[in-house]
C-alpha cells in the first residue's frame, strides 16, 4: 500500500478508535455515576463558582465540554436554568474538558493490553450493572489508548518529511496559521479533545535531533487555541431553533474561547515559559505531551478566573450580540422541558422529563377544574370549548412525552435505576392520559345535554360539584406523593378514595329520592351516572399514580 495512503487510514482508524473508546468510556461513566450526576445537575442552580464546579466535574464524566454545553443549552431553553447559572456552568466545562488531555499524556503504552483485557473480563463475568460499568470504562479507557498509539505509530513517517517540517515551521512563525489548522481540524472532527490527542501525538515525534519535538510547544499551542474555538460549533449547532436565552449561552462558549485565544496568542512566549516551568523536565520530545496538556489546562483555568467575576458583563455582550425576546409560546400543549439533544445524556434527560411530568400533571388540574365549571355552570358552551381545548393539550402532550420516554428506553444507555425512574414517569404519564379520556367523555356528555336543552337541578349540580373537588384533591395528593416519593401521601389518597365511593353511592340514592319527589328529571337519570362513573375512572386513575410511591 502507498506510504501515504496507509498514513491517512492509520490516522482515520486510530481516531475511530479514539472516538469510539472516548463515547464509551463516557456512557459507561454516566452509567457507573447514577444518582451521583443527579446530585451534580442540582448543583448547576447554585450561585457561579458551584456552577462553575458542576460544569468541571459534569465536562469530567461526559469527556466533552460540547456534551455538557448541548445539556446547559437544553436546560436554559427549558427555563430551568438561568443565563448567568449556564454562563458559569459553561466556564467550569472548559476546564473539565482538559482531563481527557492530561490522561493521554500518561504514558502506559506498555500496560493497554492488560488494561483492556482486565476491562473487559470486569465486563464479561460481572452479573451486576455497577461492577459491568467500571469494566466498561476501564475497556474503553484501553480502547481510546490503543487509538492513540495507532496514530502515533503512523506519524512517525510524517516527523521525517521535509514538506511537512517545512510546513509546521511556517505554523510556528506564524500563529495565526496554527490557530486556522486547530480550528478546520476541530471543525471536521467535531471534538477537541480528539485533535488535541492528534496534536499531543504529532508533537511527540522527535525531529531530525531526536531530542526536540517535531513542532515544539511554542508552535503546539496555536493549534491548541484554535482546537478550543473550533469546539464551539456543536454548541451553536445546538442552539439553532431554541430559545434567545439558549443561543446566548451558545455564543458564551464561542465569546470565552474566542477573547481567550485572542489574548494568549500575543503571550505565547510567556505561556511557553510557565509551562515549561510546572510540567517535568527532560528531553522535549518525552514530556511535551504533557506540556500541551498543561497548556490546555493553563489556558482554560486562567479564562475562567478572569470571566467568572465579568458573569454580568458576558451577559451583557451576548444580549447585544443575540438580540430580541421570545415571542411568547401560545400553543400551550407544546413540551416546556424535553429536548432531543440531551436523550443521550440520561440523567440530564431524565431530569428533564420529571419536570414535564410536573407540566402535564398542571394541564391535567386545569383540566380537571374546568371540567367541573362544564358541568355545573348550567352547561355553558364556553366552559366546554375550554373543557375540549384542555383535553387535547393534555393528550397532546402525554402522547409527546411517552414517546420521549420511549426513545429513551431504546438508546440503552439508562441504568436499572434510571430505568426504573423512567418507567414511573412513563406510567403517571399514561395514567394522566386515562385520567384525559375520562373528562373527554365527560365533556361529550355536556354537549349531548346541552343539545339537548337539559339542564340537571341545582342539588344534582352541587353534589357533583363535591364529587369533583374530591377528585381534583385526589389527583394533587397523587402527584404530590409521586413527586415527594411519600408513602403516607400515597396512603392518604388511598383513603380519600373510599371516601368517593362512598360519596358515589349516597349521590345516587340522593339522586333517586330526588326523582320520586320529582324535584329532578327522570330523563337526567342516565347522564347523572355516567359523569359518576366516569368520575370513579378518574380516581382509580388517581390511584395508580399514588400506587407508584407505594411499590
Amino acid at each position: 500500500m502507498n506510504e501515504n495512503v496507509s498514513v491517512i487510514f492509520g490516522l482515520a482508524g486510530g481516531l475511530a478508535l479514539f472516538l469510539y473508546g472516548m463515547n464509551s468510556m463516557s456512557d459507561a461513566l454516566q452509567k457507573a455515576a447514577g444518582e451521583r450526576m443527579k446530585k451534580i445537575l442540582e448543583f448547576l442552580t447554585k450561585n457561579p463558582i458551584m456552577g462553575a464546579l458542576a460544569g468541571a466535574l459534569v465536562t469530567a464524566v461526559l469527556q466533552s465540554s460540547s456534551a455538557t454545553t448541548v445539556m446547559v443549552i437544553g436546560f436554559v431553553s427549558a427555563g430551568l436554568m438561568k443565563l448567568p447559572q449556564a454562563i458559569s456552568v459553561i466556564f467550569g466545562a472548559n476546564i473539565g474538558t482538559t482531563m481527557t488531555a492530561q490522561l493521554i499524556a500518561f504514558k502506559i503504552s506498555d500496560y493497554i493490553y492488560p488494561i483492556i483485557f482486565i476491562g473487559f473480563m470486569i465486563y464479561f463475568i460481572s452479573k451486576k450493572e455497577k461492577i459491568k460499568n467500571i469494566g466498561m470504562v476501564i475497556f474503553s479507557f484501553g480502547l481510546l489508548f490503543e487509538g492513540i498509539e495507532i496514530m502515533g505509530s503512523v506519524m512517525k513517517p510524517l516527523a521525517n518529511s521535509p514538506i511537512f517540517i517545512d510546513m509546521m515551521g511556517k505554523v510556528s512563525e506564524i500563529p495565526v496559521l496554527g490557530v486556522l489548522l486547530g480550528l478546520v481540524m476541530t471543525l471536521v472532527v467535531q471534538s477537541s479533545s480528539a485533535t488535541i490527542a492528534v496534536l499531543q501525538n504529532f508533537a511527540a515525534q522527535a525531529g531530525p535531533d531526536g531530542v526536540t519535538s517535531v513542532i515544539g510547544l511554542a508552535g503546539a499551542i496555536p493549534i491548541l487555541l484554535g482546537d478550543n474555538i473550533g469546539t464551539t460549533i456543536t454548541a451553536l449547532l445546538a442552539s439553532i431553533g431554541q430559545s434567545k436565552n439558549a443561543k446566548r449561552t451558545a455564543v458564551a462558549h464561542s465569546v470565552f474561547n474566542i477573547t481567550g485565544s485572542m489574548v494568549f496568542i500575543w503571550i505565547i512566549p510567556v505561556l511557553v515559559k510557565f509551562v515549561e516551568f510546572i510540567s517535568p523536565k527532560g528531553n522535549e520530545v518525552d514530556i511535551i505531551s504533557r506540556q500541551i496538556a498543561n497548556a490546555h489546562t493553563t489556558f482554560n483555568v486562567v479564562c475562567t478566573l478572569i470571566w467568572l467575576p465579568l458573569i454580568p458583563l458576558m451577559v451583557k455582550i451576548v444580549t447585544w450580540l443575540v438580540r430580541g425576546n421570545d415571542e411568547k409560546a401560545t400553543v400551550f400543549w407544546k413540551p416546556k422541558y424535553l429536548d432531543d439533544k440531551v436523550i443521550s445524556q440520561p440523567a440530564a434527560a431524565i431530569y428533564l422529563v420529571a419536570n414535564e411530568v410536573d407540566h402535564l400533571s398542571e394541564l391535567a388540574a386545569s383540566m380537571l377544574g374546568t371540567m367541573k365549571d362544564a358541568i355545573t355552570e348550567k352547561q355553558d358552551r364556553l366552559w366546554q370549548e375550554k373543557l375540549d381545548e384542555s383535553f387535547h393539550a393534555v393528550k397532546k402532550l402525554s402522547d409527546l412525552l411517552n414517546n420521549y420516554i420511549t426513545r429513551l428506553f431504546s438508546s440503552g444507555n439508562l441504568t436499572e435505576e434510571q430505568s426504573e425512574q423512567a418507567a414511573v414517569h412513563l406510567y403517571v404519564s399514561n395514567n394522566i392520559d386515562r385520567i384525559a379520556d375520562r373528562c373527554g367523555e365527560v365533556s361529550e356528555i355536556c354537549k349531548q345535554m346541552n343539545e339537548e336543552g337539559k339542564q340537571m337541578s341545582e342539588k344534582a349540580l352541587s353534589d357533583l360539584r363535591e364529587c369533583i373537588r374530591i377528585s381534583q384533591s385526589l389527583f394533587e395528593g397523587s402527584m404530590e406523593a409521586v413527586r415527594e416519593g411519600n408513602q403516607d401521601y400515597a396512603q392518604e389518597v388511598i383513603g380519600v378514595k373510599d371516601k368517593l365511593r362512598k360519596a358515589q353511592k349516597k349521590l345516587k340514592k340522593d339522586h333517586l329520592k330526588r326523582i320520586k319527589a320529582k324535584e329532578c328529571d327522570v330523563s337526567m337519570t342516565k347522564e347523572f351516572s355516567q359523569i359518576l362513573y366516569n368520575l370513579d375512572r378518574i380516581a382509580d386513575g388517581c390511584i395508580g399514580i399514588a400506587e407508584e410511591a407505594v411499590s
